[in-house]
């Protein structure tokens, strides 16, 4: 209990601006003391106003009161001093450099706990106890620590703004409300933070709900992730078993030829082997009969001689060798050949196949929503290269620069007939799909060039005008002459005004439904843009007349 009765005395002892013990302590009028030094510096920030109040009630002195040494108070602080039980306040009570310093504390400052609104001071905690315990700052705005309380200050008028201007835009004091912003639209700062607030509920409501929309989007792309991953693990298994089973049945395939060339290989053999055996029995009996011939001429006996000649001189039939059937060295030749036509056969249908396989295997378009490129640069982050299909071409077509390019010729070309050809009509397609976003160029010269898009079941044959581009549901072009545009779609003709170009560029936007056609020179012009609804893949496709040439541009 002492120790707490000494603790008691140091702190009623101290000098509410300092917090220290009271240092040559004085009494101003209203009875609260303080050290000499530290009211003088307080008064001293106060003279410019000629009023002088007291930190702690906020009671006002006209004029500044004459400063005395309260000589009990000093006695009584010399005597607790001697005690030796002054302790200065823990470091962490301290302002630091990104704390907000007490404005009342001299010396060493401590944190402020609260700022007021009303005196525009900020308070550590021994300092804030009057606004806790004096009835004159109950209505004083208390709120956390914080240095821009002079931006409450109007700079012509040194009041505390608590007016707003409407008109303007600004805090402003009431003086201003009465001078130049005279006949504005005003309110009270209160008047319009609640109006605001209502609007920020309004804001934090929108985006609360995006916040919501934006989530829910999210769980759908994460359904969608775990949907392509697991269409993509059981395509890869599914295609492992099938491949599989191509290469088990291919193994079988290459175990069937080689056995069956090896066993005609035996049988050749074994059938060579005896003929050969047949051959060497024979040269071995007419070696023998030659010898007993050679023998028989050196017989000097005529009688014997005429005797044995007979017998001697007659000779088995003898195997001719033109009654061997020898087959050509190239016999196994012919089975190779059928096994490279097989393999060539079987890389056309695989090289076919992939291609159906790439087409299939489509963009999955699940981005959020985006808007069409406003630049050449934009739209070229979306370029695709774009071959034409020679099995599409009519024959009245050329195609070059690996396909890129083709020329409307005087000439028909000599291709072979293909079902997906146009028979008809002189146009070709291309050989990619296309889905998502894509971006591409063609450049021409000539007389007339169509540059399009179609389905892949387009007709291809019937010589009316439905099989030309533009003229079915199921294709869209652009007809480009010299200074005229025009775009058709199901038959129906669109006059299209823009620039003269040698250089078209389409962008598609595949699931949101668009195309657009742009002139290209040193800025791009729209042409013409198209909203619908595409239902399958799309290709891209060139129709060309009067000795055109067009190509599809490398953009990469």
């Amino acid at each position: 209990m002492a120790e707490k009765g000494v603790q008691l005395d140091r702190e009623t002892f101290s000098c509410s601006i300092c917090l220290d013990l009271l240092k040559d302590p004085v009494t101003i009028p209203c009875g609260h003391s303080y050290c000499m030094n530290c009211i003088k510096s307080f008064w001293e920030g106060e003279d410019e106003k000629k009023i002088h109040s007291c930190p702690q009630c906020r009671k006002s002195f006209k004029p500044r009161p004459e400063l005395l040494k309260n000589t009990m108070l000093a006695v009584l602080v010399e005597e607790l001093n001697k005690t030796g039980l002054q302790a200065a306040p823990a470091d962490h009570c301290y302002a630091g450099p990104e704390d907000v310093a007490c404005d009342v504390c001299t010396g060493r400052k401590l944190k402020a706990r609260k700022s007021c609104l009303v005196c525009l001071v900020s308070y550590c905690e021994k300092h804030l106890q009057p606004h806790y315990e004096s009835p004159m700052f109950e209505h004083h705005k208390l709120v956390e620590p914080t240095e821009k309380l002079k931006e409450n200050i109007c700079s012509r008028h040194n009041e505390v703004m608590k007016m707003f201007c409407r008109t303007d835009q600004q805090c402003i004091c009431y003086l201003c409300s009465v001078d130049q912003h005279k006949g504005h639209d005003t309110v009270t700062a209160a008047a319009e933070r609640t109006e605001r607030q209502r609007e920020l509920e309004v804001s934090r409501q929108n985006i609360q709900q995006r916040i919501q929309d934006k989530e829910e989007d999210v769980k759908v792309l994460q359904q969608e992730v775990e949907a392509i991953n697991g269409s993509a693990d059981k395509t890869v298994e599914d295609s492992e078993k099938i491949f599989t089973e191509l290469i088990r049945l291919m193994e079988k395939r290459r175990s069937d030829v080689k056995q069956q060339v090896r066993s005609q290989q035996e049988t050749e053999v074994s059938r060579v082997k005896d003929l050969q055996e047949k051959l060497e029995q024979e040269i071995t009996e007419l070696k023998r009969k030659d010898a007993e011939l050679k023998k028989l001429s050196h017989t000097e006996d005529h009688n014997q001689f005429l005797h044995n000649y007979p017998s001697l001189s007659a000779l088995s039939e003898s195997t001719h060798s033109s009654s061997i059937n020898i087959r050509p060295l190239s016999y196994f030749e012919d089975v190779t050949a059928a096994v490279s036509e097989v393999r060539d056969k079987l890389q056309d249908v695989l090289r076919e196949t992939w291609r159906n396989i790439s087409l299939t295997v489509t963009e999955v378009d699940v981005v959020l929503s985006q808007s069409e490129p406003k630049t050449r640069a934009g739209f070229l982050k979306y370029s695709r290269e774009i071959t034409l299909d020679p099995n599409t071409a009519n024959t009245w077509l050329l195609l070059s620069e690996g396909n890129r390019k083709v020329t409307d010729m005087e000439v028909e070309q000599s291709y072979s007939s293909h079902p997906d050809r146009f028979t008809d009509w002189v146009q070709v397609l291309g050989r990619e799909s296309l889905t998502g976003h894509c971006y591409w160029e063609m450049e021409w010269r000539g007389g007339e060039v169509d540059i399009a898009v179609a389905y892949k079941n387009i007709s291809r044959a019937g010589g009316s005008d439905q099989d030309l581009f533009g003229r079915n549901d199921k294709s869209w072009a652009l007809y480009c002459k010299t200074n005229s545009y025009n775009f058709w779609y199901n038959n129906v003709k669109t006059p299209v005004s823009g620039p003269e170009s040698s250089r078209v560029g389409v962008y598609l936007d595949h699931s949101a439904g668009i195309l657009s056609f742009y002139s290209v020179s040193e800025t791009m012009t729209l042409l013409h843009r198209v909203q619908t609804t595409f239902t399958q893949p799309l290709y891209a496709g060139l129709y060309l007349s009067g000795e055109t040439t067009a190509e599809l541009c490398k953009l990469k």
